[in-house]
């Protein structure tokens, strides 16, 4: 038992490294994906996952495989389609989630060229697969101010974000802050899928913070549990993820993501509100 949970993060550095990371980024988006699933965002977060793309590749062409390049142009990046997106939705007919839409295939297009400019194939999969088990200790402190900053910031507008989520009509009416609560927490948003870009890639990094999420709905009505029920599974799938590559030589980044998806899939059939409960519930009413 010890050869096959505990022995990889004890031996290995660049195993401890990959833990530390992703259980930060656990901790950072997870609560992040429970207010985009709230707010019937999630396919947003996709959407701006792909939107970093454009800014980390232009960090690449310029400076290689640097973190701090490749993390100032993918933030810029996803703060310019998210305000873009969202003027367009506000000066124009087009609702937020088209704006979006054509935001993110042009963002993808472009990174993709960008990368394929300067870099090789090899290059192209490190930008959007990325490399959990390559942390440094350079991506660890980024993820860790990420975390901090993105903690701060859930304490400090809970109450807005968790009122915006259940009426944001009622929020606008008796505060201001309904606007700048919508706008800082697309800020977080991208500055979570930067955290997670160093880690899983830009294609990847957008699962970490939906599918924990997505699993503890099945289980909880609560904001506080779901948030925390989240986490938990964050922490197991990062874990479980690492150990499965580990001992299959599997690829790390998605091994995680599938780990994610294994707890989405029972949960969705054995939870609370999942299929089973359901169906129990319909079959109990039915013969009353």
């Amino acid at each position: 038992m010890y050869d096959l949970l505990i022995s990889p993060f004890v031996e290995f550095g660049f195993m401890q490294r990959a833990l530390l990371g992703s259980l930060l980024l656990s901790l950072s988006s997870c609560p992040v994906g429970v207010f985009l699933m709230l707010r019937r965002m999630s396919l947003t977060g996709d959407a701006m996952a792909h939107a970093i793309l454009p800014g980390a590749a232009t960090g690449f062409l310029l400076y290689g495989l640097q973190i701090v390049p490749m993390t100032v142009g993918g933030l810029i990046a996803g703060v310019v389609v998210a305000l873009g997106a969202g003027a367009v939705s506000r000066l124009t007919v087009q609702k937020e989630d088209a704006s979006m839409a054509a935001f993110y295939l042009i963002s993808l297009a472009l990174g993709v060229l960008i990368v394929s400019l300067r870099g090789s194939s090899v290059d192209l999969m490190h930008v959007l697969f990325g490399t959990v088990l390559a942390l440094n200790d350079d991506a660890l402190r980024l993820i860790t101010l990420i975390t901090g900053t993105t903690l701060v910031a859930l304490a400090i507008f809970w109450r807005a974000l968790v009122a915006e989520c259940l009426d944001p009509l009622f929020l606008r009416s008796v505060s201001r802050l309904g606007t700048p609560v919508h706008f800082i927490f697309l800020g977080l948003v991208v500055l979570n899928l930067v955290g997670g870009f160093q880690a899983l890639g830009t294609l990847l990094s957008v699962g970490l913070m939906m599918l924990p999420a997505a699993a503890a709905r099945f289980w909880t009505s609560r904001v506080e549990t779901m948030c925390a029920l989240a986490i938990a599974i964050g922490f197991s799938a990062s874990v479980a993820g690492l150990l499965l590559s580990y001992h299959a030589s599997l690829p790390s980044g998605p091994a995680i993501i599938l780990s994610a998806g294994a707890v989405y899939l029972l949960s969705m059939i054995l939870g609370t509100r999942g299929i089973l409960r359901a169906r129990f519930v319909r079959h109990r009413h039915r013969t009353a």
